[in-house]
């Protein structure tokens, strides 16, 4: 489906996957692989430069002390230069070969420390001798370096040279918002966050999919607005639900993208109320796909849609993912690299999310037009191809009394969106129906 074509043109989930979509989706995330970013500084800017060519993001910079909620907006943190040399001299920790080495927000360090010193300073995976971890100290001003195992048990007895050319300063919060208009104000949110660095799954495929998802809805007619948020990970949101509290209001739906590259089934996150359009359209999409998936319920843990859904918002925003974070052994990990994703599974994913927001976008109530028994469908040619065509039509028909809506109506027939869809469309073209209009 090319990228002007209108998302309601077919049922969403006997909609084919977009060929393609899982190629130019990693081809994204391959330029942004080697971006260092954190929750602040230059790597998130260059991050939403690179999304800025593909759709208009407007970049907001919040200064570093402002308070938001309960939070405050961190210094802001950049990293040119690392590494640590061995006593004869040798890099054997060098940022330029991977920027997990340093672990997030290390303050500038200029030393030379013995092995023993040293080793306080450095983190690794055991059971994982060939990965680097990723880790980071936002909230105590340290420094630390990640290696392989096997790097770790290589150091030599000796004097090390350890360097960190970082700044660790007043400066700003960065995310990216783009607002798509639609026929109403009432908006779908879409978030991914972006404050992990050369992490392929866990961070990069949410960015690329949703931005192909922004790439797409920006050239078709949309019934609601579309907000899409790129953000760091939870200080990121608490500052967008901060600054937007009377905004926060108008979200109808949301979804918060992580994980979707990976090769496990589709599992999706419920918001807190667990009954909202959000959470209905996805159980029912991923229901009627036929793919192998699993709903969760809400826990206050996770992504941002724990900030989202906190008591004082309650949005109805739910997270749609692969395998969760923290289950497969790559989370966190150099091992999360873009061999890791598969462009099918990227893919897939990219038509799970559209199908879930082409039911909410399509969802309405209709009002039968001639509501006392059952019209003669034979007479308008709709009598249908087959018996469950026939059976949509009967229920849309009995159902559409104002109260009900296409989505209501699919739950209680056990037919899947599309089908309850097309009936209703067709019944509108006879005649019979007519859109309830509050």
């Amino acid at each position: 489906m090319s990228g002007t074509e209108s998302m309601r043109a077919h049922p969403p989930e006997d909609r084919p996957i977009e060929e393609g979509a899982g190629v130019r989706i990693h081809r994204l995330m391959a330029d942004l692989f080697p971006i260092c970013r954190s929750r602040t500084g230059d790597g998130v800017r260059a991050t939403l430069d690179i999304l800025r060519r593909h759709v208009p993001l407007e970049i907001r910079e919040v200064p570093s002390g402002t308070r938001v909620l309960d939070w405050t907006v961190p210094k802001e943190w950049n990293v040119r230069d690392a590494y640590i040399r061995d006593p004869r001299g040798r890099k054997v920790v060098d940022f330029g070969r991977s920027n997990l080495h340093v672990v997030g927000y290390s303050v500038p360090v200029e030393a030379r420390l013995s092995l023993a010193d040293l080793k306080k300073h450095l983190f690794t995976i055991p059971e994982r001798p060939d990965w680097i971890p990723y880790r980071t100290s936002y909230h105590e001003e340290t420094w630390g370096f990640c290696l392989t195992h096997r790097q770790f048990l290589a150091l030599e007895e000796g004097e090390y040279e350890v360097v960190i050319d970082s700044r660790l300063e007043n400066g700003s919060l960065t995310y990216g918002e783009l607002l798509l208009p639609g026929e109403q104000d009432r908006e779908i949110l879409v978030s991914a966050h972006v404050c992990h660095p050369s992490l392929a799954n866990d961070n990069l495929s949410g960015i690329a999919l949703a931005t192909a998802l922004a790439e797409d809805l920006a050239g078709v007619p949309r019934r609601h607005s579309f907000r899409f948020l790129f953000a760091p990970g939870t200080i990121g949101a608490i500052t967008w639900l901060s600054l937007n509290e009377d905004r926060a209001g108008k979200v109808k739906a949301g979804l918060v993208l992580a994980g979707l590259g990976d090769r496990g089934d589709i599992h999706y996150k419920k918001s807190r109320r667990g009954d909202t359009l959000t959470d209905r359209a996805a159980a029912h999409v991923l229901r009627h796909s036929g793919r192998p998936h699993r709903i969760l319920e809400f826990s206050p843990d996770g992504y941002d849609e724990r900030q989202f859904c906190s008591p004082g918002f309650d949005l109805p925003v739910g997270r749609i993912s692969r395998t969760p974070y923290g289950e497969y052994p790559e989370y966190h990990t150099s091992a999360d690299d873009l061999a890791f994703v598969s462009q099918e599974s990227l893919a897939d994913s990219f038509q799970a999310v559209r199908s879930i927001i082409a039911v909410i976008e399509d969802d309405r109530s209709y009002v039968s037009l001639n509501p006392k028994g059952e019209p003669h469908l034979g007479k308008r040619g709709l009598c249908g191809s087959s018996a469950a065509e026939e059976r949509a039509f009967l229920w849309v028909l009995n159902l559409s009394d104002g109260g009900n809506s296409l989505l209501d109506i699919a739950e209680r027939s056990g037919s899947s969106f599309a089908a309850i869809k097309t009936a209703a469309d067709a019944l509108v073209e006879a005649g019979l129906l007519q859109e309830n209009c509050p």
